[in-house]
C-alpha cells in the first residue's frame, strides 16, 4: 500500500502522560515520514514528522496559511483561523502586518522591558512567599507574571485582565468549549478592544495598542480599524497564554530532572541555554495548529501534494529527531547544538519569540534564586493536566520550598 492509499491516521494523536512525546510521532519519523491523517473537522491531510520536512513546510512560501482558513479545510478547532490574525496571511498582508509589530518585539525592546519583567517577577514571589507552602506556582506565579508584562506591553489596564483570561482561554480550546462558546469569548474580546481603541484615540498614552491607533489614524494606509483590534486580541492572547504554561512546564520538568537542576542551580549562566533546550524538550502542544495549504503542486518525501491539500508539520516531532539532534529524548541542557523550531519557523515565526525567550529566562531565574530548596508538593501521578485546549500543561503545580 502506498503513502497515498493508507487508512488515514486519527489526528491529533491520544495525549500522551503528562509532558511525554506523543508515541506515533517516532514509530513515523523512522517509517512513514509522511502520512495521511484525518483531523477532527474538515477531513484529511498530511502530516510530516522528520525536522527537515517540517521546516520546509513551514519554510517554503509555497505552502501558504490564508486558505487554511476556509470552512472546509482539516483543522482542529470547530471554527476556521483560530490562530490569529497574523498566522491566518500571506503576503503581502503578513508582511504589512508583522512589519508594523515587529518594531516592539526587538532583542533590544526586550533588554529594556527586562528590568520591570524582574521587578513584577520578585513581587509576585514575594506574595507567595508570604502565603506559603504549598502554594500553586500557576496561581501565584506563572499566570500573572507573563498576563501583567503583555498588559503593560500593550497598554491594557490590568484591572481587566480576569475576564481578558478567561475570554482567551475559551478560543485556545479544541473540545474544552464548544463552538458557541468560542464566537461568544471573540465577539467580546472583538468588543473590548475596539472600546479601548476609541478610548486611545481621545485619550492616547504609551504602549504597543496606542502606537497602532496612532499608525492607523497616519494616513499611510498600513492598517485599518479590524487589523488593530484582531492584533490587540491576538497579542494578548499569544503574549500570555503559552508563556504560562511554559514556565509552569519548565518548573516541572527541572522538578522531575535533578541532575539536570543540579547543575543549573550550580551554574546560573546557564539559564539561556537551557531555557533553549527545555523549549526543545517540551512538548506544548499536539502539533495539530501547524498547518499549510499548497498553493501549487509540491514533491514531498517522494509523493506529490496537490495544490489545494493541507499539510500539517508539527514542531513537536521535528524537535524530537534524532536526524537533527543527538539523543532527543534526553534533557540536556548543556545541549551545544540546539536548532530547535520550538516557535516555528519561516515566515511565521512567532513574532513575540523575545519576548518569551525573556519572560522564560526572568521567571526560572528569579524562581530558583528565591526558592533554592524548590520541589514538588504533590506526587506527579496526582498532578491535573489541561485538557481540549491546544496547549499543555498542569492546571495547578503545588511546590514546597
Amino acid at each position: 500500500m502506498t503513502t497515498g492509499e493508507a487508512a488515514p491516521r486519527t489526528f491529533p494523536f491520544a495525549s500522551a502522560p503528562g509532558l511525554e512525546e506523543e508515541p506515533e510521532f517516532a514509530a513515523l519519523r523512522a517509517s512513514e515520514p509522511l502520512c495521511r491523517v484525518r483531523l477532527p473537522y474538515g477531513g484529511d491531510a498530511w502530516l510530516v514528522t522528520r525536522y527537515e520536512d517540517v521546516k520546509r513546510v513551514l519554510g517554503d512560501p509555497r505552502f501558504g496559511r490564508a486558505a487554511t482558513t476556509h470552512a472546509d479545510v482539516p483543522r482542529l478547532q470547530p471554527v476556521p483561523a483560530g490562530e490569529g490574525l497574523l498566522m491566518s496571511l500571506d503576503p503581502p498582508d503578513h508582511t504589512r502586518l508583522r512589519r508594523t509589530v515587529m518594531g516592539a518585539f526587538t532583542v533590544r525592546r526586550m533588554n529594556d522591558l527586562r528590568p520591570a519583567t524582574e521587578a513584577i517577577a520578585h513581587e509576585l514571589l514575594d506574595a507567595m512567599e508570604v502565603s506559603g507552602a504549598p502554594a500553586d506556582l500557576v496561581t501565584h506565579f506563572a499566570l500573572p507574571l507573563p498576563v501583567r508584562v503583555i498588559c503593560a506591553l500593550l497598554g491594557v489596564p490590568y484591572a481587566d485582565h480576569a475576564n481578558l483570561v478567561r475570554r482567551s482561554h475559551a478560543l485556545l480550546s479544541t473540545t474544552a468549549c464548544d463552538e458557541r462558546e468560542m464566537a461568544a469569548a471573540d465577539a467580546e474580546l472583538t468588543r473590548y478592544f475596539a472600546g479601548l481603541v476609541a478610548r486611545l484615540r481621545e485619550e492616547p498614552s504609551d504602549g504597543l495598542l496606542a502606537e497602532l491607533v496612532r499608525v492607523r489614524d497616519s494616513e499611510d494606509g498600513r492598517l485599518d480599524d479590524g487589523e488593530v483590534v484582531a492584533l490587540a486580541r491576538d497579542l494578548l492572547i499569544a503574549g500570555h497564554e503559552t508563556t504560562a504554561a511554559q514556565i509552569t512546564n519548565f518548573t516541572h520538568v527541572l522538578l522531575h530532572h535533578p541532575d539536570q537542576l543540579a547543575a543549573l542551580r550550580a551554574r546560573p549562566e546557564l539559564m539561556p541555554a537551557a531555557v533553549e533546550e527545555l523549549l526543545r524538550y517540551v512538548p506544548l502542544g499536539s502539533g495539530a495548529f501547524r498547518s499549510r495549504v499548497a498553493l501549487e503542486e509540491v514533491e514531498l518525501c517522494g509523493a506529490r501534494i496537490r495544490p489545494g491539500e493541507t499539510v500539517f508539520a508539527p514542531t513537536v516531532s521535528a524537535n524530537r529527531d534524532p536526524e537533527a539532534f543527538d539523543e532527543p529524548a534526553r534533557l540536556d541542557l548543556g545541549r551545544e547544538r540546539n536548532v530547535h523550531i520550538g516557535f516555528g519557523h519561516g515566515m511565521h515565526h512567532c513574532v513575540g519569540a523575545q519576548l518569551a525567550r525573556m519572560e522564560l529566562n526572568v521567571a526560572l531565574t528569579a524562581l530558583l534564586a528565591r526558592f533554592p530548596a524548590l520541589r514538588s508538593a504533590a506526587d506527579a501521578r496526582d498532578i491535573a493536566w489541561r485538557s481540549g485546549l491546544q496547549v499543555r500543561g498542569p492546571r495547578r503545580l503545588p511546590v514546597r520550598w
